[in-house]
């Protein structure tokens, strides 16, 4: 269903506060000079925006995240902004069309599932401006078209490298949704994590199939638990509360960190980070780009341009903070080098 933007919910507006600037210090992969784009005057040229997104608005995960960009993105620079939530990937050509048929000439397809229909609508109407995600390069880049790398893999080093100092049984794990190219990166961020600090920690990986799917996610959780498992990254998003569930009531402590927003609150005795995500200044930047005539690009998300790890870790050992934030510090001044692997793991 298509819906224009008029208010900002008490939810989302909750969630900006919970993952605002106070998460400091942030992980990048490398330094990124972007000049800040300021609130203009409407363009010469009338630019609309339109939001398509693969879940509800209502999340508190990753598509609220796309949905305050686009908000933020309307406040900005006054444009009309409209956005379809619970977008399945065989229908996004569908709704993207129906869009620009409304007039829409910029168009936001927050996910990775998105990328190819982006990239084949994109060539069908170059006249009208893209914005997409995507782990990799563009073989085929069409001018129209700027490719959010997320680069998901570099706060998971951090992630790995604080599992392996906060275990007590030395067996950590991963539980991921789909055996997609930048979950695999995760994993071999974390292997890496590992083998740099001469970690001896048990890693075991598992991807239940479904990344919204909080009865599966539960299941591997338990058995994971009963493994001897005292540590789980999970990189989910609704699955991840199937995973609380599962530690609040181990039969004894299991911690846990989580992906794209704070969620500290559903247990705050296991809780211990997360690998933050913000879509507000990325999306901002490159609407200001489109409209000075920069169609096209790659903006790799970094250390102020939305990817941190969240600090001070809870649940942890003051000793472990400091190290963590000194492994944090490490990968922002290139000290440390987190390698993509997008690598088929067996």
């Amino acid at each position: 269903m298509r819906k224009q933007l008029f208010v900002v919910m008490a939810l989302v507006v909750t969630l900006v506060v919970a993952c605002g600037p106070t998460q400091t210090p942030q992980v990048m992969k490398e330094t990124v000079v972007v000049t800040a784009v300021p609130t203009v005057a409407p363009p010469t040229q009338e630019f609309k925006l339109a939001a398509i997104l693969p879940g509800v608005i209502t999340d508190a995960d990753y598509n609220t995240l796309g949905y305050l960009g686009a908000v933020e993105v309307e406040k900005t620079y006054g444009i009309k902004v409209a956005y379809s939530e619970s977008v399945p990937v065989p229908d996004v050509e569908r709704v993207m069309r129906e869009y620009i048929a409304d007039g829409y000439n910029l168009i936001f397809t927050h996910g990775g599932q998105f990328i190819s229909q982006t990239v084949n609508v994109a060539k069908e109407y170059p006249e009208v401006f893209f914005i997409s995600e995507h782990d990799a390069s563009l073989e085929d880049h069409p001018a129209n078209l700027w490719v959010i790398d997320r680069n998901f893999h570099v706060p998971f080093y951090a992630v790995g490298a604080t599992a392996a100092k906060v275990t007590q049984t030395g067996k950590i794990g991963y539980l991921g949704g789909q055996t997609l190219s930048f979950s695999y990166a995760e994993v071999h961020a974390v292997q890496q994590a590992l083998k740099d600090l001469g970690s001896n920690a048990e890693l075991t990986y598992v991807w239940v199939g479904d990344f919204n799917d909080p009865t599966k996610a539960r299941a591997v959780a338990d058995a994971m638990i009963n493994d001897g498992i005292d540590v789980i990254m999970a990189s989910l998003n609704l699955g991840v509360y199937g995973v609380f569930e599962a530690v609040k009531k181990a039969p004894s402590p299991v911690l846990v960190t989580a992906k794209y927003t704070d969620k500290s609150s559903f247990a705050p005795q296991n809780y211990v980070t997360a690998a933050l995500y913000d879509y507000t200044k990325p999306l901002v930047e490159i609407v200001g780009k489109i409209m000075n005539g920069e169609t096209k690009g790659i903006y790799p998300l970094g250390f102020d341009t939305g990817v941190a790890l969240q600090l001070p870790l809870k649940n942890a050992p003051e000793q472990v903070n400091t190290e963590v934030t000194q492994i944090v510090a490490d990968i922002l001044s290139g000290k440390i080098e987190v390698i993509e692997d997008t690598s088929e793991i067996k």
